[in-house]
């Protein structure tokens, strides 16, 4: 068991750069657009709650959560928690995320397919992402000289697979959310037509962010299953 080159070049280094670079652009997109305010000064907080309530949406509370850019919408508890400067901020930065989560708040009330699938692969994408490599690594040390494969490389590889999964149903849950944020803003009012393409700026940065994860989790797979010789590659323990 050693350091793989092939890691290293096909695997690491291509997703730590498109990973890199994506977190740049939201960045650089965040910071461009969270200093320009909206035409009618609506706060992410009042544009959240407004596109609940167009949505027929009564039950989901919004409040404030510290950290930077840590908005979500939690399904379990329908809370849709903004960061401090998008829940009070009145920047067209800040209405975009807001709209952003309500889109989950919509989805979630409409039972969205790839919503459910998504949160019923948290769990065991949690713990694949936690225990997967672990688990591999004990079961390459416990691997007999031309055969990788065992019960624990097989697990571990099942783990990763698992991270891949749930990247692979996020990426349209997400790509779908700011879909219907953008076409909400407009209908609303909220936001006009030329504001509305700077939040399509901001949120199609975040995008490229679940992208790239989506990138690195399935290049992990296509990686680990090569490695372990279930794509027509692989090594033995002692090469």
């Amino acid at each position: 068991m050693h350091f793989d080159p092939v890691y290293l070049l096909y695997v690491f280094l291509p997703c730590f750069g498109l990973m890199l670079l994506a977190q740049l652009w939201v960045k650089s997109a965040y910071s461009t657009y969270s200093r320009v305010a909206n035409r009618n000064g609506v706060t992410g907080a009042e544009a959240a709650q407004v596109i609940l309530r167009a949505a027929g949406i009564h039950d989901v509370r919004v409040e404030p959560v510290e950290g930077w850019l840590s908005d979500h919408y939690s399904p379990r508890e329908k809370v849709l928690r903004l960061s401090p400067r998008n829940y009070s901020g009145t920047s067209i930065a800040a209405v975009g995320i807001a709209a952003h989560e309500a889109g989950h708040a919509m989805q979630h009330a409409q039972s969205y397919g790839p919503l459910v699938v998504r949160n019923l692969a948290v769990p065991l994408a949690s713990m694949g992402s936690g225990l997967g490599y672990l688990v591999i690594m004990i079961g390459l040390a416990m691997s007999t000289r031309g055969n990788v494969l065992n019960a624990f490389t097989l697990i571990g590889l099942s783990l990763i697979a698992a991270v891949a999964f749930f990247q692979l149903v996020n990426l349209p849950v997400e790509l779908n959310a700011s879909r219907r944020a953008l076409e909400v803003l407009p209908q609303t009012g909220i936001l006009t037509l030329e504001e509305n393409r700077a939040a399509r700026n901001v949120l199609l940065a975040a995008a490229m962010t679940y992208v790239a994860a989506t990138v690195t989790a399935v290049a992990e797979l296509l990686y680990w299953a090569w490695r372990l010789g279930l794509l027509g590659g692989g090594r033995s323990r002692d090469e």
